[in-house]
């Protein structure tokens, strides 16, 4: 598969699984818009992986509707087109639900579904328009079950499944379709900062949260790595036709399976 002449558009990409999933993008011959939070690290990315005209950088904070405008129309501006959007951006935060902070859970949610539709909304005119697009949400395990202390997260990977699924219902006659990514535990900046958290929390070591919180219910005890999802996200971006939209792939070493 192969995304040559396509053009994407990656929040949260600075590092992590955004980053991955620019990587592989690039590799496979698109043109990748590398949107961040932190500019100075979209920077840093989009020239790693730069080869001639194939990355830029935008400063982007997906909760906020113009910066998500300005950046999709400087896509657009610069590359006329847009082709792809992975919309990765996101946070964990952990409380029992009774100690959650109510900003703290806003903030969960505005970064993680607030930010899923503000990018949906600005790249849909464009994709409407070419009639062809890929919507790609980077949902989780926690899209389809539960866990302790997550209640914002859990919600908020909930309601980007709906999300997905409306935008390939009403996306279908234009040529765009939306899928979603299910990962399971990958270590990335985000999985590394919940260890101690859910030690302190659970009042277990570190070792015992990776090993029986984290990876005890996969197969192997591994955790999910981000080619791994990048891999899938190539899959969602480059798949030739609308057979395959409206659904999710979960990527978790056996954790759950449908």
């Amino acid at each position: 598969m192969n995304l040559n002449g396509k053009t994407a558009l990656v929040t949260g990409a600075a590092s992590g699984l955004g980053r991955a999933i620019a990587t592989r993008f690039v590799a496979a011959g698109a043109k990748v818009a590398i949107a961040d939070v932190n500019f100075q690290a979209a920077q840093a990315t989009a020239k790693a992986l730069a080869t001639g005209n194939q990355t830029m950088a935008l400063e982007m904070d997906v909760t906020q509707e113009a910066a998500v405008n300005a950046g999709v129309a400087k896509v657009v501006a610069e590359w006329g087109h847009i082709d792809i959007l992975v919309s990765n951006a996101g946070i964990q935060i952990v409380h029992k639900l009774e100690e959650f902070p109510f900003e703290d859970w806003k903030k969960v949610m505005a970064i993680h579904l607030d930010g899923a539709f503000l990018t949906s909304k600005a790249v849909l005119p464009h994709m409407y328009q070419q009639k062809f697009g890929s919507i790609i949400f980077m949902g989780s395990v926690h899209s389809k079950m539960a866990s302790p202390l997550k209640s914002a997260y859990v919600a908020a990977k909930h309601g980007i499944m709906g999300l997905s699924r409306v935008i390939a219902k009403e996306g279908a006659e234009h040529g765009v379709r939306s899928n979603v990514i299910c990962p399971g535990f990958v270590k990335t900046p985000l999985v590394e900062k919940q260890i101690p958290e859910q030690a302190k929390t659970l009042g277990i070591s570190e070792a015992d949260v990776v090993k029986k919180i984290m990876l005890g219910g996969t197969v192997d005890g591994e955790f999910t790595t981000l080619e791994d999802v990048a891999e899938v996200a190539l899959t969602f971006a480059a798949f030739p036709t609308n057979a395959l939209t409206g659904q999710s792939l979960v990527v978790s070493h056996g954790w759950y399976m449908e």
